[in-house]
């Protein structure tokens, strides 16, 4: 016996005068990040959210080696139906050439819009994925397994999804909620020591912005996480992506552009933008970001010098670039302030700087000038030392 889904409407058509029409459409996403020890913890999780669906997944070709290729083998061992892709690794494919490959791959398998999409790898994987997944049928389930630090902290949770353009970074992309995170701290034992650090840096931004205790956690934990220690390492994933998760939760969609989590930013996009995409790392961009909103800060007054050497000495022993010398690249600065005018054209003729006054707390601005970020962005290594030896700071 066929059975119907029956549906059953009587609207009524307007009458009186034609008004505008207003229409809505409100969308909330919850979605659960898991923060697990090892591979078989994080093999529960992830399993129970694919929930039996078909599996797509995308990864890059380093950690299609380290991790993904394993993975693949134990959820098809699970009885899981899996194809899986991957692409170079790096922020150079981060692009939409990657996006289309992607895209055509996905058109060749036999996914329907129920099915999942799988992103294991570090933020590029979760950015362009992410996209993909958003543009795909218009819209397909995706589940983010970050590997590296960065991804784990910041990247694999909000949903900011986009891919890189010429002409400045994430210049292409949408809001797109993942399923769920899957996060298995044990990854992150096969991550170089240079993807830690610069990892570190977004939970330094989220400590600086939101919590004098990450902050101070940080601060005297910082050498246990950058060995990857599995105890320390996952506790501060857990706080970090506990504050994170909160702060998007106040402005999802970022209305107003003008969110705390954008510290260090506007100056570090800018830098990988200069740079070319790949020679700077994210982490490592956000770092000398920071440094620099944070002496724009400490020269208009709103930064006691004190804290002003504290944040600096912090990312100074992580051995995270705060000033030109230390970038891993070379940097012009005339060429950044060009960038950064770049991006102010897209954003509406104006720069939003988050300027940090304290611990946990910030001010939003736009009226930084072109002279204050040069000054911020030439500042020498000696001027810092001798600010840090003034005011001291806390050993890790």
């Amino acid at each position: 016996m066929t059975e119907y889904v029956r549906v059953s409407e009587q609207l009524a058509l307007p009458r009186g005068r034609v008004e505008p029409i207003m229409a809505t459409a409100r969308r909330l996403d919850t979605y659960p990040v898991h923060v697990c020890l090892d591979e078989n913890t994080a093999l529960a999780h992830l399993c129970a959210e694919i929930d039996g669906r078909r599996v797509a997944l995308v990864t890059d070709d380093t950690v299609l080696a380290l991790h993904a290729r394993r993975l693949a083998e134990r959820l098809t061992a699970a009885g899981l139906d899996v194809v899986a892709t991957s692409f170079p690794a790096g922020e150079a494919s981060k692009s939409l050439r990657t996006a289309s490959a992607l895209l055509d791959w996905l058109a060749e398998t036999s996914l329907v819009r129920r099915d999942i999409l799988l992103a294991v790898g570090g933020g590029v994987v979760m950015d362009t994925v992410g996209w993909v997944a958003s543009a795909y049928m218009r819209g397909l389930p995706y589940i983010n397994v970050p590997t590296t630090l960065l991804a784990h902290v910041d990247a694999a949770l909000g949903g900011k999804v986009a891919i890189d353009h010429p002409s400045a970074k994430n210049l292409i992309g949408a809001f797109y909620q993942p399923r769920a995170v899957v996060s298995n701290v044990g990854y992150l034992s096969t991550q170089d020591d240079r993807g830690l650090r610069a990892g570190l840096a977004e939970a330094i931004k989220t400590g600086i912005i939101a919590s004098p205790e990450l902050f101070e956690l940080i601060e005297h934990r910082h050498a246990a996480v950058l060995a990857a220690d599995p105890g320390p390492t996952a506790a501060l994933v857990h706080a970090s992506s506990v504050l994170k998760c909160r702060l998007i939760a106040r402005d999802p969609y970022e209305r107003d552009l003008r969110r705390p989590l954008n510290f260090g930013h506007t100056i570090g996009h800018a830098v990988e933008t200069a740079t070319g995409y790949g020679p700077v790392l994210h982490g490592e961009a956000v770092a000398f970001g920071m440094a620099c909103a944070a002496r724009i800060a400490a020269r208009r007054g709103l930064l006691d010098p004190t804290l002003l050497a504290r944040v600096t000495g912090l990312l100074d022993r992580v051995r995270l670039p705060t000033t030109l010398a230390a970038l891993p690249a070379p940097l012009d600065p005339a060429t950044t302030v060009e960038a950064l005018g770049q991006i102010r054209k897209i954003r509406d003729g104006r720069l939003r700087f988050v300027l940090p006054t304290a611990l946990g707390e910030t001010v939003i601005t736009d009226d930084v000038t072109d002279e204050e970020i040069h000054a911020a962005l030439v500042v020498s290594a000696e001027s810092e030392a001798t600010l840090a030896r003034t005011h001291g700071g806390t050993d890790g």
